[in-house]
């Protein structure tokens, strides 16, 4: 084939790809609707992200830049549109930011020509990923990400130290990149997570204390904390929020996931937990919320996870992984939860306000104990049993 036709059905793969509708797929749980098509994949590229169109310097039609995957999203719904910051792996294994638009927010993400160029101030910073996108009371959309860095330290070519970098943007276009978040009692931090109102006149941050770059050690789950100037942000202290505990989903370390939603009962938290297996980690999503007036206070958690990868998520760069950190609410308040699976791709799940509310405040908690889930269980097939026979 010409380089022409070689390019042409590639062109012709990729319109395809971008214009496929989506639908729901037959998965039934009553909280929210699963979708048959990943909404982004490397695949979603531009053809001129990664092929020279030149026939000249690219005579054979090959890959110059190579996409390995596209994951972890950022979301806002805004001016009646979807619009996802996702984490873009290349196949040089460095990630970067790319916006991706959509009129449905189920289908139909094209990229922006351009990725995101975050300006440059820390030299050591190697690579970025996974930003949380909060469009703020002050008026700022801020993006809050995890910048990582070769650990000098250490002797361990792999030793890396994460930090919460942080950017502002009007219009995703143009970023404002502002000094790194600094906690003055964890070492690392990574998934992080700006509130989007002040609190006591303060930015408010969910954290995730670190003693390194993949154990929490001693960090004991999702903290919470203060800061008076972003521009500087500087947070003393870290109270815990959502909590590691043993045999749950959270026994290896937990984070903060999406941006918090605001409902008339309290802020709404799509979370990450990790526990360890015989084939190594397994993350999935739950649910928590905190109270309205003091955002540090969980004041509901409903037992075990909330959503985890079935099927074709469960395979791919990491497996056995789900992953969030992005969700829009449209006024109409359909809730559009973006989440990765295995590392690989990117998928929406779809509900409502009203569904999330009785989900997370109505659904029992975990009693921590196999006794006393049988008991919980019995308790609830009794009174349901009772109910159909009456």
């Amino acid at each position: 084939m010409t380089f022409n036709e070689l390019y042409e059905e590639q062109r012709a793969k990729y319109e395809a790809l971008v214009s496929r509708k989506n639908e729901k797929t037959d998965f039934y749980n009553g909280i929210f609707n699963r979708y048959k098509n990943p909404v982004l994949t490397r695949d979603h590229a531009p053809l001129f992200w990664k092929y020279d169109l030149n026939p000249k310097t690219n005579p054979f039609f090959m890959e110059r830049l190579g996409i390995n995957a596209v994951l972890n999203s950022g979301a806002l719904y805004l001016n009646g549109k979807f619009y996802l910051i996702a984490r873009v792996e290349g196949a040089d294994r460095k990630s970067f930011f790319a916006v991706a638009e959509s009129e449905s927010g189920t289908d139909g993400f094209r990229f922006w020509d351009y990725p995101v160029e975050l300006p440059d101030m820390y030299p050591e910073e190697t690579n970025v990923y996974d930003m949380r996108v909060t469009q703020h009371e002050d008026g700022w959309i801020y993006g809050v990400f995890c910048s990582e860095s070769k650990d000098t330290s250490s002797s361990d070519l792999s030793a890396a130290v994460a930090a919460a970098g942080i950017v502002r943007t009007k219009d995703l276009r143009t970023w404002e990149r502002l000094p790194n978040l600094k906690t003055l009692r964890s070492p690392q931090q990574r998934n992080v997570v700006l509130l989007p109102e002040f609190v006591d006149g303060k930015y408010a941050f969910y954290t995730r204390p670190m003693d390194g770059f993949i154990d929490t050690g001693s960090g004991g789950g999702i903290g919470f904390g203060l800061c008076d100037d972003i521009t500087n942000a500087v947070i003393d202290e870290e109270k815990i929020t959502s909590c590691r505990k043993y045999h749950m989903i959270t026994e290896v370390k937990n984070g903060a996931g999406a941006v918090p939603i605001k409902t008339a009962k309290g802020w709404i938290h799509i979370a990450h937990g990790v526990r360890n297996t015989a084939a190594g980690l397994r993350y999935v999503l739950y649910c928590f919320a905190t109270d309205l007036k003091d955002p540090s206070k969980v004041i509901a958690e409903p037992s075990g996870m909330f959503l985890g990868p079935l099927g074709g998520e469960r395979t791919g760069d990491v497996s056995n992984v789900v992953f969030t950190n992005g969700a829009a609410v449209t006024p109409d308040g359909t809730v559009y939860i973006y989440y990765a699976s295995s590392d690989t791709r990117l998928h929406v799940a779809t509900t409502t306000l009203e569904k999330l509310t009785d989900y997370v405040f109505n659904t029992p908690r975990d009693p921590g104990r196999s006794v006393d889930c049988v008991k919980q269980r019995c308790g609830f097939i009794k009174k349901n049993l009772e109910f159909i026979n009456n």
